[in-house]
């Protein structure tokens, strides 16, 4: 029996969260955490619903680094992470260079759009909730964890 084809996704925000991920593509198969070298978690893309998400904001800088999951999807799964994601419309699609345990991979993932930033976005609640929830599950450096549970969010009940 062929196997189905599948592609590598980094995960960085609320898609780190397995349940969450796994609403838009059910295939989705967790491979370990990784981090992603000279970017920094920012909360500043424009969301549909007006709040902050996240972004792997290139920095340039050695000390900075997402930190995130790898995951493995099927292929004819993709459509509906791009649609999740507002492909094209809120995120580009890039392929970075992880750094995990195993070495060096390349994933895909998205990175906010130039014209749907604004650095006075805030994040709600329940979205940072999804964002720590993942980066708990799998494990991520506690230092990061602490990071992620600073940022103000915006009390709104989710739609």
């Amino acid at each position: 029996m062929a196997s189905t084809p599948t592609y590598r996704y980094f995960a960085y925000g609320s898609n780190m969260s397995t349940a969450r991920l796994r609403e838009r593509t059910p295939s989705a198969r967790a491979l370990g955490t990784g981090r992603l070298p000279r970017h920094r978690l920012r909360w500043h893309k424009l969301g549909r619903d007006g709040s902050g998400k996240c972004d792997a904001a290139f920095t340039g800088r050695q000390e900075d680094a997402v930190w995130g999951v790898l995951f493995d999807i099927d292929c004819a799964e993709k459509p509906l992470l791009d649609a999740a994601e507002g492909l094209g419309i809120g995120y580009c699609e890039v392929n970075a260079h992880i750094v995990t345990a195993m070495g060096a991979v390349v994933a895909h993932t998205y990175q906010a759009k130039p014209d749907k930033i604004d650095a006075a976005l805030q994040p709600f609640d329940w979205y940072k909730q999804h964002v720590l929830r993942g980066a708990r599950q799998h494990g991520l450096p506690a230092a990061y964890i602490a990071t992620i549970e600073r940022v103000a969010t915006v009390n709104r009940p989710r739609r």
